[in-house]
């Protein structure tokens, strides 16, 4: 097969209709576990209460974006043109999309995974969680492929694509930022909000079915850990696509006479750098499909094994059809390094945070507890510290051997190569809520601690393997930014080049590169606090409304009456919405914003004053907290002798996982998003500030 095969139509259409079959299969997914056993009447009655708040707060969330994306849609068409606000809304919608498919099954699995463990069989619960988390994985990676194959194929010989390609990204990533942030403050607010009241202050057990807040915690599983992750996910698929793309479009001839083997061919190498994310990221869906069947043949084996191989086998497998492909088109085979760096990275990473959230350093933290909630978060901050070291590492390795092998399309691909089992990682993590919302359909509806120990097994795994996801999610978009922040670069010089002006001066004598760095350097903390000052100011009130009702409701604590949960999802539901509207103006608002006041050079150095400080932060974040809450649950099985759950050492592991929560949930993918969503607003303004 030629080269020049790669400018053909079949391989432009290929990547959507290969997102289309993944659609199919997720709609498979979703009947086959809505046609599943649902259990009794009272199961099937929380159910619908998380059913109800999950959906109620969607429908409020999507209403606030909508009037956000009617309103950079018009901004973004008076400057830069109908076609690529078009394209705006296109990627926001498919975003959406994902996460209220997702959501949607998520909520139908919980109580069917329940009723499977009600059965006594562990596998057969294994199968549905992991049956549910494939129509959000599924959904995810289908829709990212449909819309950036979509819309390369219908633009492909516009002048304009690549405005309309970064217009696409802006509207997924600003999405996902809103949605990340708006459902972990919901989600963690009702956690810890929940466990004060119940857990610390009244010292009954953890999804008591009197505490009110159990059902909003429910409820943010959902809209959290399901369709925001789901949103980041999808975001972070389509930044890495749309940085090689761009990338692709705007190198120099020499640079992009490293994809091929014959260094002649470069205007076939420059189409070949566009199409090759989307058909490499298809062949990946393909990947990831043969994995979940061969995860879910694999139930009766140990779940954590079952869900750690079905993480780490894509990407390798990925790269071992790259080899094949880049021979059978003649590309150069440093493809294939930049994209190994990329998947075997990816995969150490996850092994460092399975490491830091699932062994001796949990173990360490459970032991700290027993003097006090003060040591507790002493050890846990540390082992987040620690924990940044290796993996932030192991990224600047893998931009150094991308950079190395293909130059700055490299990284990007590289990129790309992380994110080569999207579907598996979403399928993943979305088994983990929907674990965790078993456990607590069990324990409110009183199946017993048998069925209760098979769900906190299998909640405990997603645990880890959600964590795992994170390490991913956040070593991925290091790797984005990076690549989008060389995008930006080219764009800027393009155009200043175009029009006479000298390149753009980033070296650090330049005091606008240091004044950006200094000022993007302050972002990710203003975020972060803001953040968590959200969710404990959201926790204050939902603590002060549950302990209003265990005083007001009579018979509620003799479990003759019940509690009243719609308060609490409805406090959730007002804090989240109105909290996530700062985040999101920051990310949006300050690389415009810079870019138009102090110039292209101190929007550069923005970004990489955000960057640096904001994926050492999400990943210290990340990782610190699902120690604690590895740590909390350490102690909850029995494995630290003579401190048994509901003592004084494990309430102060609660307290640690109470801190944990926010960081994990919350901050550090806030964080996460934050960086990237710069990049792809700075990318798609760069043409309008080149010449400032």
């Amino acid at each position: 097969m030629e080269l020049s095969s790669l400018e053909s139509n079949f391989w432009a259409v290929a990547p959507g209709v290969i997102g289309a079959v993944g659609l199919l299969f997720s709609a498979f997914f979703y009947f086959r576990v809505k046609s599943l056993p649902e259990g009794d009447a009272t199961m099937n009655r929380i159910a619908g209460y998380i059913r109800e708040g999950a959906m109620a707060f969607l429908v409020r969330e999507y209403k606030v974006l909508a009037i956000y994306c009617a309103a950079v849609a018009v901004i973004i068409g008076l400057t830069l043109g109908g076609l690529a606000s078009g394209s705006f809304v296109l990627g926001a919608f498919l975003s959406l999309l994902a996460g209220y498919i997702g959501m949607k099954a998520a909520t139908y699995a919980n109580v069917r995974t329940a009723q499977a463990a009600r059965t006594g069989s562990k596998p057969n619960a294994l199968l549905v969680a992991l049956d549910g988390g494939a129509v959000m994985g599924l959904a995810v990676a289908g829709l990212g492929l449909i819309g950036m194959g979509g819309v390369y194929y219908a633009f492909k010989g516009n002048a304009h694509l690549a405005p309309i390609l970064h217009s696409f990204a802006v509207g997924a990533s600003s999405i996902a930022l809103f949605a990340r942030v708006g459902g972990g403050i919901y989600t963690k607010a009702a956690d810890v909000g929940s466990d004060i009241a119940g857990k610390v202050i009244e010292n009954i057990p953890e999804d008591d079915p009197r505490n009110p807040g159990v059902i909003a915690d429910n409820v943010g599983d959902n809209v959290g850990d399901v369709a925001g992750m789901g949103a980041d996910i999808y975001e972070s698929m389509v930044a890495a696509l749309v940085a090689a793309m761009a990338i692709a479009l705007t190198a120099n001839a020499s640079e992009l006479s490293r994809l091929v083997v014959d260094p002649s061919a470069t205007g076939a190498a420059r189409v070949a750098g566009v199409v090759l994310p989307l058909v490499l990221s298809a062949v990946g869906l393909v990947v990831s499909l043969l994995s979940i069947f061969i995860a879910r043949a694999l139930k009766a084996m140990n779940p954590a094994q079952v869900l750690r191989s079905a993480l780490i086998m894509p990407p390798v497998i990925l790269v071992g059809l790259s080899y094949v492909m880049m021979n059978v088109f003649g590309l150069s085979q440093n493809i294939t390094i930049a994209l190994a760096a990329g998947a075997f990275g990816g995969a150490i990473i996850g092994l460092v945070t399975d490491y830091y959230t699932s062994s001796t350093p949990v173990q360490r933290i459970a032991e700290a507890s027993i003097t006090g909630a003060g040591t507790n978060l002493i050890r846990g901050l540390a082992v987040g510290m620690e924990s940044v070291g290796i993996s932030m590492a192991t990224i600047a390795l893998v931009a150094y051997i991308a950079d190395r092998a293909l130059g700055l399309y490299g990284i990007a691909m590289a990129a790309v190569g992380m994110l080569g089992g999207t579907a598996v990682v979403m399928t993943v993590d979305a088994y983990g809520p929907i674990s965790d919302n078993a456990g607590g359909i069990s324990e409110m509806s009183g199946l017993g601690p048998e069925v209760r120990a098979i769900t906190d097994e299998l909640d405990a795994v997603g645990n880890t393997t959600a964590a795992i996801g994170k390490g991913f999610a956040i070593g991925s978009a290091t790797l984005t930014v990076i690549a989008l922040f060389s995008a930006f670069n080219l764009e800027v010089n393009h155009t200043r080049l175009a029009a006479g002006l000298p390149e753009m001066s980033l070296l650090l004598t330049n005091p606008n590169v240091i004044v950006g760095m200094l000022l993007g350097s302050i972002l990710p903390f203003l975020v972060g606090a803001s953040t968590m000052l959200a969710v404990g100011r959201a926790a204050g009130a939902i603590v002060e409304e549950i302990g209003r009702q265990f005083r007001e409701i009579p018979g509620l604590m003799e479990l003759k009456a019940d509690p009243d949960p719609k308060k609490i999802v409805d406090i959730a539901t007002k804090s989240a919405l109105r909290e996530m509207i700062f985040p999101g103006l920051v990310a949006i608002v300050a690389p415009p914003l810079v870019g138009y006041v102090l110039g292209p050079s101190a929007l550069a150095g923005l970004l990489a004053g955000a960057l640096v400080v904001g994926a050492t932060m999400a990943l210290y974040m990340a990782n610190a907290g699902g120690a604690w809450d590895n740590a909390k649950k350490y102690i909850e099985k029995g494995k630290l002798p003579g401190h048994a759950k509901g003592s004084q050492v494990h309430k102060a592991a609660v307290v640690g996982d109470m801190v944990g929560d926010p960081f994990k949930d919350t901050s550090g993918p806030g964080v996460a998003i934050l960086i990237k969503v710069m990049s792809v607003v700075s990318l798609l303004v760069a043409s309008l500030i080149a010449l400032r």
